[in-house]
């Protein structure tokens, strides 16, 4: 039984979207992504600074924490189900229709967040419905970031591929930006107003941004290798089957390969910024201030990095990436033990830049692994699963960090842990694409008959 992807006959190469067409996918991509990580990153910012005093305040503040980030978590559990469901309407219906169901979801219930009583209103279930709005999220994202890289590299032409998956990914630091600067923003006013209400408008700004981004999305075309799909009447009935049953070696290589893009956002700002504020007593503007200047930085480092990937391959750029990050782990929290104020901001700053590097190139790798006919489901599945890992990495390191003391060097363990699988994974994702695109030529060929069977 083959465990990548099948080499059956392609349909016959789609003509690439024009120029035009195809920036204003990537561009409407790119705002989509950006507000679905703002809606995505602001429950992490928030389990980090204050939902635990709204949702879990008879517990110690520890406590709270933790589960604060238990809940973050949660969100990550329903990604392979919202990987599986859009996925089926995006390898079956289309990229666009998928995509429009995610950010409409996705957008709702993060404005539901910030419309939800709090535990001194309605008791035990108010995180229990906290619970489950994020689990809605997570159903959300479980589709979303597939569809958003395929729909962009669907349009663009071939040689641009690379690039055009790098552009989506800047929308994790502009999401960022927003929720860190309206963050910023909220800690000017006193606690008592944080928790008597001003915590929810972060949550409510998410209403506004769903119109933006549906907007965007119902304006631009299905690509032109899902119509090639389509016409060659190779549709997959049941995309998910095809995928556990040819393909899910290929997922698990690209689920390590995408750890530490993802894990390394989670570790070095919802944990970090929590570790900031409450060991090394740094302020919540500080650690802010700290992420929004590393995103801001991310916004020329992600292009430049998918440039790079266009030349020497996206698994090449994500396992540099990986090494990189591998080679600074411990020097980067034992700094960070250390650290004052600017300090602190310039270590988080100069220590993102390798980790971004194996972000940026993500989507080109993925892409390159799978075929179009279940790519939807095989990337998002993929993506789900390693963000699965992903989403509870503040709460394994608070757990690692209860039992080793504080130890200055225990997120260097949970870091130098992702880049070694993900290492492994970009190798294991470069072999696989390498005897995939031999055996998709030699079918094309058999398939135009240069080559005799």
């Amino acid at each position: 039984m083959s465990t990548t992807p099948a080499a059956a006959a392609p349909p016959a190469s789609p003509t690439p979207s024009s120029s035009k067409m195809a920036r204003k996918v990537a561009g409407a991509s790119f705002i989509g992504t950006a507000l679905e990580s703002y809606d995505f990153y602001v429950f992490g910012t928030a389990a980090a600074l204050i939902l635990n005093r709204i949702f879990f305040p008879d517990v110690d503040a520890a406590t709270g924490i933790l589960l604060s980030f238990l809940t973050l978590g949660m969100g990550f559990i329903a990604r392979p189900l919202g990987a599986i469901l859009f996925g089926h309407i995006g390898d079956r219906v289309g990229r666009k229709t998928s995509l429009i169901g995610t950010i409409v979801l996705m957008g709702t219930a993060t404005g539901a967040v910030g419309l939800l009583p709090d535990y001194d209103t309605i008791g035990i279930w108010a995180p229990l419905l906290l619970v489950g709005l994020r689990l809605l999220q997570g159903l959300a994202v479980g589709g979303e970031w597939g569809g958003s890289i395929l729909i962009a590299t669907e349009h663009a032409a071939p040689r641009k591929r690379a690039l055009y998956a790098a552009i989506p990914q800047i929308g994790s630091p502009v999401g960022t930006i927003m929720v860190t600067g309206i963050f910023l923003l909220l800690t000017q006013v006193s606690d008592a107003d944080l928790a008597a209400g001003v915590w929810r408008i972060p949550f409510l700004l998410a209403f506004p941004f769903m119109g933006i981004a549906l907007y965007l999305r119902l304006a631009i075309d299905e690509t032109p290798v899902f119509k090639g799909v389509a016409q060659a009447h190779q549709i997959t009935r049941v995309p998910l089957l095809e995928v556990l049953r040819t393909q899910w070696a290929a997922v698990l290589v690209a689920a390590a390969a995408a750890l530490l893009g993802i894990g390394s956002y989670f570790l070095m700002t919802t944990y970090t910024q929590s570790y900031g504020t409450t060991v090394l007593g740094l302020s919540e503007s500080t650690v802010l201030n700290a992420a929004l200047v590393g995103s801001v930085l991310q916004l020329a480092t992600i292009p430049a990095f998918g440039f790079l990937a266009n030349r020497i391959g996206s698994a090449r750029m994500v396992m540099a990436g990986a090494v990189a990050t591998l080679l600074i782990s411990f020097p980067l929290y034992f700094i960070i033990s250390n650290a004052t104020t600017p300090v602190y901001i310039l270590t988080i700053l100069i220590g993102g830049i390798a980790p971004t590097a194996a972000w940026a190139a993500l989507g080109g790798l993925m892409a390159d692994l799978f075929p179009a006919r279940t790519g939807f489901t095989a990337m998002s599945l993929a993506y789900s699963l390693a963000g699965i890992l992903s989403g509870f990495t503040p709460s394994i390191t608070q757990v690692f960090s209860n039992a080793t003391g504080g130890a200055w060097w225990h997120p260097g363990v949970v870091l130098a842990l992702m880049s070694l699988i993900t290492i492994a994974g970009a190798l294991a994702a470069r072999r696989m694409t390498a005897r995939n695109t031999d055996a998709l030529q030699s079918a094309s060929q058999l398939n135009s008959g240069i080559v005799k069977p």
